[in-house]
């Protein structure tokens, strides 16, 4: 069964926006496609109110589009394209009646060359821009690969010379900051030799794959009705790297089809090497920042490389409320919320709110598709405001459906998406522009990675709950394609002064987004081990340059001579620990240190049950109930949490100077 969209480019969903265009050529005949037929007696009371979508969206009145679709579909199958235009009008009602506040993002139009500049801001190249000689900078450069190295190169260039026909000041050239002889290198491909996920390529090593087995790899694919083909990802090289071919075809063909079972989509895995695998969470804030970085660098050279555009919004201005719930912007909302509970990284109130459908809603029929009472909703927002932080507030008066509302609203209400606007074009191109399901999902996940740290942890509640309603689908009848289509107008379509045709795209384009993120989030959230390995380069490279620039230093040049006078003194080793014998720091346990001979069958998981022997006595009772974790901590990292199967003598080996020690894990 498949699903048809015609010329989704000429959709614009703005049902609910005052300032959208008066009128959208060609409209009506888009929807032909979009909406399906023959609905059984048990489709929604509502249908014939969301039938005038057509007519909102282009503030004229028209006669109801046509059905196209077969009478014999399932009803819950055939409805899905009215799930979403109900959605879209439920937002527009909440909005007209005033339970939801308008907050508006205003937007600048971009001069030539900023969006490069921002570009090379974002991507922590600034020195760039204003000329300085920092060694951040440098450092970041000194790891790029090929492809992300063509990619810096190219927005660097368009960025000069628009300030050399502007005539505003002198830009350095091209060629002294990458050293080449040629503006505009060739983009043939080359070998590119797999990178451990701990950065550093020891000789002749090459990436050890497990077998299979429970925990050896990540699964991301649904038993029923799977396909029995798997397709393994790899994590080892860039993806801008390993696009080896351009497709000849980039874009889908006009009339896209988009199948909605679920074994439409591929089974990935992603196999453990030895150094394990790593979530966003277990590496330090000032690692993911770097991590952000190359993730945008990496994104526009894998873009660059098939040939796709990657467009982006420039936010100019967000207002939003400093107290509240809703319509609060998350950093706001989680310092508010961490001054009551330190650490807290989701929003309380979306907590709750995910708390409340897990514990009763779960099974409802229908759960996130049938609207709750709209006077009720705006009563429990009105309620909400006033009693949640004095918790004096009654959830058990809250019906399954006014709480979906009420979560609906909050993800809707933010000042700015939970995808964030510069980048929601981005997502809409990588199925707009990329046709094979791998590519757009390697797209996506370096869009996640590209994500502020608010909006991922709280992205990744979301979609975790999505994911549950999706597994009762037996008794609450919502499968993923229904779900997806619900979510969609959600997280898609936001406020703002300009209606912009290539963010708000056609229903089967954003549901199709939404798809994959609840289908592949446990995939999403893992860091790419080939931008760990350039985190550690980045970070080995700093300290390079620090060291070097001390060599320079005056003070210190007196004291190294002071020092080569005193050389043929004897001088006691640093460390009596010798080589593939690591001392591991348990501050929690009664025995707080142990020296461990590591072999190469060695995992994180065999020290810590070393340590849960030896403690298991003594230990204080509030560490019992924690999950204990290995952290590798500084060398060329600055704090990792290793994967109980990382293999410790690879990841000694490649980070020497690092310090071990077991804590709880950061949740």
């Amino acid at each position: 069964m498949t699903m048809e969209m015609k010329d989704s480019g000429s959709v614009v969903l703005t049902a609910y926006h005052p300032h959208s265009p008066a009128r959208i050529p060609g409209m009506e005949q888009s929807f032909v496609q979009d909406i399906p037929t023959g609905h059984s007696p048990t489709s929604r009371k509502s249908l014939p109110r969301c039938r005038r979508i057509n007519r909102m969206l282009s503030n004229e009145s028209a006669p109801p589009p046509a059905f196209s679709r077969s009478n014999s579909q399932a009803s819950m199958d055939s409805t899905s394209m009215e799930d979403f235009w109900c959605e879209v009008e439920s937002i527009k009602e909440s909005s007209e009646d005033g339970s939801e506040e308008a907050t508006l993002l205003e937007f600048k139009p971009a001069d030539e060359g900023e969006l490069e500049a921002e570009w090379l801001q974002d991507v922590g190249l600034s020195t760039l821009i204003s000329g300085a000689e920092e060694e951040d900078g440098q450092a970041l450069l000194s790891t790029l690969t090929r492809t992300q190295a063509a990619a810096v190169q190219k927005r660097y260039n368009t960025y000069t010379q628009t300030l050399r026909k502007k005539n505003k000041h002198t830009v350095r050239d091209v060629r002294d900051i990458f050293g080449t002889n040629d503006a505009a290198p060739t983009f043939e491909t080359v070998p590119v030799s797999p990178v451990p996920s701990n950065g550093i390529q020891l000789p002749g090593q090459k990436p050890v794959w497990k077998s299979v087995s429970s925990n050896s790899c990540l699964d991301c694919g649904l038993d029923k009705g799977s396909p029995s083909v798997t397709e393994e990802l790899s994590y080892e090289v860039s993806f801008s790297e390993s696009i080896t071919v351009l497709p000849k075809t980039q874009e889908w063909p006009k009339n896209q089809r988009f199948k909605k079972e679920d074994s439409a989509l591929p089974k990935f895995i992603v196999r453990k090497s030895r150094f394990g695998l790593t979530e966003v969470g277990d590496l330090s804030a000032e690692d993911m920042k770097k991590i952000r970085y190359l993730s945008l660098i990496e994104l526009t050279a894998f873009y660059d490389a098939l040939g796709v555009e990657l467009k982006r919004n420039r936010t100019e201005r967000v207002r939003g409320r400093e107290n509240g719930l809703f319509g609060v912007p998350l950093t706001i909302l989680l310092e508010n919320d961490q001054r009551k509970v330190p650490g807290i990284k989701v929003p309380l109130i979306f907590q709750k709110l995910l708390l409340k459908l897990e514990e009763t809603g779960l099974e409802t029929e229908g759960i996130l598709r049938v609207p709750g009472s709209a006077s009720r909703v705006k009563n429990l927002h009105q309620e909400l405001e006033a009693k949640f932080y004095e918790d004096t507030f009654d959830w058990d008066q809250v019906r399954n459906n006014d709480a979906a509302g009420l979560l609906k609203m909050f993800v809707r209400e933010l000042p700015s998406p939970l995808f964030t606007v510069e980048y929601l074009p981005a997502f809409i191109t990588l199925v707009e522009k990329i046709s094979k399901i791998k590519l757009q999902l390697q797209a996506l996940h370096l869009l996640i990675m590209l994500l502020p740290e608010a909006n991922r942890d709280t992205a990744k509640a979301f979609l975790q709950f999505l994911k549950k309603v999706v597994a009762n689908e037996g008794k609450n009848k919502m499968n993923l394609w229904n779900v997806s289509m619900i979510v969609a107008p959600n997280l898609f379509i936001y406020k703002g002064k300009r209606a912009n045709q290539q963010e708000m795209q056609a229903a089967a384009t954003t549901a199709h987004i939404v798809r994959l993120l609840i289908r592949y989030q446990d995939i999403l959230w893992t860091v790419p081990s080939f931008l760990i390995s350039q985190v550690r380069k980045m970070n080995e490279a700093a300290m390079n340059n620090s060291k070097r620039q001390l060599m320079f230093d005056k003070g210190v040049r007196k004291l190294l001579r002071r020092k080569t006078m005193e050389r043929d003194r004897p001088e006691r080793p640093e460390s009596d620990i010798p080589e593939g014998v690591i001392r591991v720091y348990a501050p929690l346990h009664s025995k707080v240190s142990m020296a461990i001979q590591l072999n190469s069958q060695t995992k994180a998981k065999d020290i810590l049950a070393r340590f849960h022997c030896e403690n298991s006595r003594g230990s204080s009772q509030n560490m019992r109930g924690q999950i204990q974790s290995l952290h590798e901590i500084g060398g060329n990292i600055g704090q990792h949490c290793l994967d109980p199967d990382a293999y410790m003598l690879d990841v000694y080996r490649a980070n020497p100077q690092a310090e071990w020690v077991i804590k709880p894990k950061a949740t």
